[in-house]
């Protein structure tokens, strides 16, 4: 598909390119321009002769993903934009890094059309690219070659290839052979603290072998596009392995000052410096030089390339036969209509556990849901994802739903997200909530990109049990709660599970759904989740408010009986979402919470936050211990007397 420029506007692209490169952060007094200058004729070759897609629609859905996983290098990505003809101007160009600029220092989806996916911490972007092709596959096998069919380009740093997170996104993506994951390897020995030599001796081309990659080693063709293309062309046609192209370059290239030094990397250039490398160049000393003939050229060439694969591809749509019903349902990442109807009613009384709840929601939507995809971090039948008679997702079966991701927590979640991003998956993938300390750079990644992820956290307070402190988690919903952007939602019991997994599906960014071990006794309706809190016990003329999350609520229901049965009368509200009820009218707020009646909360968690809502909180400020989960509770304090005892004293208090 290369139809390709002009020698003399290939030149000229790629001067473009390593001049803004330079001029921008020069302007910004900020930024970073070393890789995006020595990366400029390969990213002019992916943009102009390999990457299949329409700048017209950016969105359109068969069209090739590319991901700058060094998103400091985002110069790189925003000249190609703007070349392309994405909507980016020479003004958008000129305010990088300023205050509501369409040119962050790091690119984020959503804000710049034409990025797929926000990247800037190291490694995210290589294993966002391993959930989009995990997520191709998938596609692919459902709907047919003829309608989903592209690749997922990353271009890597060292940096990148550090981060802890590759190591287990590159695993992944070699035991699930996921060709059509072309993946080029800066490799330019260059750190912010040095050459890489200082911390770094690892035989990058040796590892990925043994990750079960196709490796190529380019050497030193950097500045030559049609060896870059074949080598990409090459890869791309690699249908059984991911690759990896190993690409010697040469940071600040061709800077006479700065080339293969580390100063390169985040010192902007001073004025005199950009106009030798200009000099070097043999184009003009002007701030931003882009001569209208060729972006002109440049674009037009886009835009025909794109509109003749957009088109062909439109037509092969036209003529299929798929089930347009599940296609939309898909691409919507939501269910076809009245799929609700499908989903478990529980008994009140009943004992299950809510990571047990959540399994059944899930398999009830298995046809009404289609975008649907589920695993764990090796814990798939502790966690509730689970989907029952699901083939995997492998190689041999690329339409599986159920996705084993091994012992391998960050790599998940940062997958997920890229899944997400791709768009036509919705992702829900499970591990113990205490591991949340192994993932949460893709869960903030997530909030801050809007992606569709359900994070599925189980075993979720000290009714772990046995397995101690190092198993139990107690400070993390306070953490998932300062996430902004993040619909957090811990369920009282099996019916407000399923109410959040509705919840989930119907929202439009990451849901955590944080669950039990234990089994609890269904006591509400699940209507709390609709509105983030709701009475789901009341008394006449309250005296006191227990206000409580997951397995605490039930307790709270108890509480409330001998606390009635003493004549002090109690209302309990059950709050599984905080940010839900926060988007509530301050009406409902109040009458939920009516001023002039403590409030005393319970949640087998520190009490950090609970001040906003409770007048006294009943929590755990410590870690916990071993022993069986009820009696860890019950020495902690999470137990009916103690809430007896505490409610009736702010009771007498407040009256």
């Amino acid at each position: 598909m290369s139809n390709t420029l002009t020698p003399e506007l290939d030149r000229q692209a790629i001067a473009l390119i390593r001049g803004f490169a330079m001029d921008a952060p020069l302007y910004a007094k900020s930024g970073h321009q070393g890789t995006a200058m020595a990366l400029a004729p390969l990213a002019h070759t992916i943009y102009s002769r390999v990457l299949r897609h329409d700048p017209t629609d950016p969105q359109w859905v068969d069209r090739d993903r590319f991901i700058l996983s060094g998103g400091h290098a985002s110069m790189l990505q925003y000249a190609l934009l703007y070349l392309a003809g994405y909507g980016l101007e020479l003004d958008d160009i000129k305010a990088f890094r300023q205050w509501g600029s369409a040119t962050p220092g790091h690119p984020e989806v959503g804000h710049t059309a034409g990025v797929e996916v926000t990247t800037g911490p190291l490694g995210q972007g290589f294993a966002n690219a391993v959930g989009m092709a995990l997520a191709e596959r998938r596609l692919r096998g459902t709907f047919g070659a003829d309608v989903v069919d592209h690749r997922t380009y990353v271009i890597v740093g060292d940096g990148c290839l550090m981060e802890g997170v590759s190591h287990e996104a590159a695993s992944l993506a070699g035991h699930q052979h996921l060709g059509g994951l072309i993946c080029v390897y800066d490799d330019n020995h260059i750190t912010i603290d040095g050459d890489t030599s200082l911390a770094y001796s690892d035989d990058v081309g040796a590892r990925f072998q043994a990750y079960g990659w196709h490796v190529e080693y380019l050497g030193e063709c950097g500045e030559d596009c049609d060896a870059l293309e074949a080598a990409l062309q090459r890869a791309a046609s690699i249908s059984d392995q991911p690759s990896l192209l190993i690409l010697r370059s040469h940071i600040g290239y061709p800077s006479p000052d700065h080339t293969d030094r580390h100063e390169a990397h985040g010192n902007p250039f001073t004025a005199e410096q950009v106009a030798r490398t200009k000099d070097v160049m043999g184009i003009p000393d002007e701030p931003f030089w882009a001569p209208a003939e060729l972006v002109a050229a440049y674009r037009s060439h886009c835009a025909t390339r794109g509109a003749a694969a957009r088109g062909a591809w439109q037509q092969r749509f036209d003529t299929s036969n798929l089930d347009r019903i599940v296609w939309d349902a898909t691409w919507g990442v939501t269910g076809v209509d009245g799929w609700e109807a499908a989903l478990p009613v529980f008994e009140q009384g009943d004992k299950i556990a809510t990571r047990v709840a959540i399994e059944k929601a899930f398999n009830a939507s298995l046809e009404s849901v289609p975008a649907l995809m589920a695993g764990a971090a090796d814990l798939t039948g502790n966690t509730g994802t689970k989907l029952t008679a699901q083939i995997s997702s492998t190689p041999a079966t690329p339409a599986g739903r159920q996705v084993y991701y091994g012992v391998r927590e960050h790599g998940m979640g940062s997958a997920m997200v890229g899944m997400a991003l791709h768009g036509g998956v919705l992702p829900a993938g499970g591990t113990f909530l205490v591991f949340l300390d192994y993932m949460r750079p893709p869960v903030r990644l997530a909030a801050l990109s809007s992606a569709k992820v359900v994070f599925v956290f189980t075993h979720d307070s000290v009714g772990v049990g046995e397995d101690g402190p190092t198993h139990q988690p107690v400070e993390h919903i306070a953490t998932l709660r300062a996430i902004p952007g993040l619909q957090v939602i811990r369920p009282a019991d099996a019916n407000e599970t399923v109410a959040a997994w509705r919840a989930a599906v119907a929202h439009s960014g990451p849901t955590a759904l944080v669950l039990s071990r234990q089994n609890l006794t269904v006591c509400t309706d699940g209507s709390a989740v609709n509105r983030g809190a709701a009475i789901v016990r009341d008394a006449p003329d309250p005296k006191v408010v227990l206000l409580a999350t997951g397995s605490e609520v039930s307790l709270c229901v108890e509480a409330a009986a001998e606390l009635t049965a003493a004549g002090i009368a109690a209302r309990v509200v059950s709050i599984p979402s905080w940010d839900r009820f926060e988007a509530q009218a301050a009406a409902y707020r109040d009458d939920v919470l009516p001023a002039g009646i403590p409030v005393l909360s319970v949640e087998a968690g520190v009490t950090f936050g609970w001040a906003k809502y409770a007048d006294d909180s009943i929590g755990i400020d410590r870690f916990g211990a071993s022993a069986p989960g009820g009696v860890v509770l019950e020495k902690l304090g999470i137990n009916v007397p103690n809430v007896v005892a505490r409610a009736a004293a702010l009771a007498h208090k407040e009256g």
